[in-house]
């Protein structure tokens, strides 16, 4: 049911902060993975909070929770999907400046368009032909790709895995949207999250269970990391369903894309993780691109 609007100023103010909120629970996986915790750890914590917290809020709400088989099996498959989404995100950031990582992620809604064009299901606008190259190039730029020596194949062993693993998240987060709009047509976006995040958590705690690769924080900074990191994307995307339902217009959403920008200030004040001119230009060059193309989807 949709709520009443909120101002549009007040509604893209509440997504910037919520843009903030996504970006620094990523801050605090870095964090983590210097103080001893591995990737698929922080995964199955992040991924079982959000679960717990959408679960509370759908419980408070007194939303309906029952689901046809199919369709819960269905949810599950795409939860698998996107714990392969989450394990390769925060692998790049585990390697990668943070804003990095997440800007080669943030090209998800190219490779979505692409597979529901090649799918028949829409046509590329010309907006979408012009923006998409235009995103790639900004990416080279802000990604450094010839790096101090000039030359591809150098720069390529310093960054290559971390933007294979945040191209492998983009493609997977994108694949897991396709599936989504077919697979769980009028399905609370809220319940869709519980049990997809919920699958991903639990994945990942049996993953490492099974494979004895559970890695807990050393210390306490990588303890309270954890906890942040858990309690930051569990109240964004709490958030974000909430807020939802409040928007006066869907490409408001694009405001989300703030989160690499605000990635670069704050991996540069609390990483130390310093990027050139050239790069931010880059990396707004993407964001523009992206903006553009969500509109033309419009």
């Amino acid at each position: 049911m949709q709520g009443k609007p909120f101002p549009r100023w007040l509604g893209v103010a509440i997504l910037v902060v919520i843009a903030v909120t996504f970006g620094s629970n990523h801050i605090a996986a870095r964090i983590a993975f210097d103080h001893g915790v591995n990737v698929i750890t922080a995964v199955a914590f992040r991924s079982g909070g959000t679960a717990l917290a959408v679960l509370a809020l759908l419980l408070a709400m007194r939303a309906p929770l029952r689901l046809s088989a199919p369709k819960f099996w269905r949810a599950a498959g795409i939860g698998v999907v996107l714990g392969v989404q989450s394990y390769c995100l925060y692998s790049s950031v585990r390697l990668l400046p943070v804003a990095l990582a997440l800007l080669a992620f943030n090209t998800f809604p190219m490779i979505f368009s692409l597979m529901s064009w090649a799918a028949g299901v829409e046509r590329l606008s010309r907006t979408a032909l012009i923006a998409m190259p235009v995103a790639l190039a900004g990416l080279a730029l802000a990604l450094d790709v010839l790096g101090a020596s000039g030359e591809v194949a150098t720069r390529w062993t310093e960054i290559g895995a971390g933007v294979a693993y945040a191209t492998g998240a983009s493609v997977c987060f994108a694949f897991a949207l396709f599936l989504s709009a077919r697979w769980l047509p009028g399905v609370d976006g809220k319940l869709r999250s519980c049990l997809t995040m919920g699958t991903v958590g639990v994945v990942a705690f049996a993953g490492a269970a099974v494979t004895g690769t559970f890695a807990l924080p050393t210390d306490g900074a990588g303890w309270l990391a954890v906890v942040l990191l858990t309690l930051f994307y569990g109240a964004a995307i709490t958030a974000l369903f909430v807020v939802q339902p409040h928007l006066r217009a869907s490409s408001d959403v694009a405001a989300l894309n703030f989160e690499p920008i605000a990635l670069l200030f704050m991996g540069w004040a609390i990483l130390g993780q310093a990027v050139g001119p050239l790069q931010i230009f880059g990396a707004l060059v993407v964001i523009g691109a992206i903006v553009a193309l969500g509109m033309a989807k419009r």
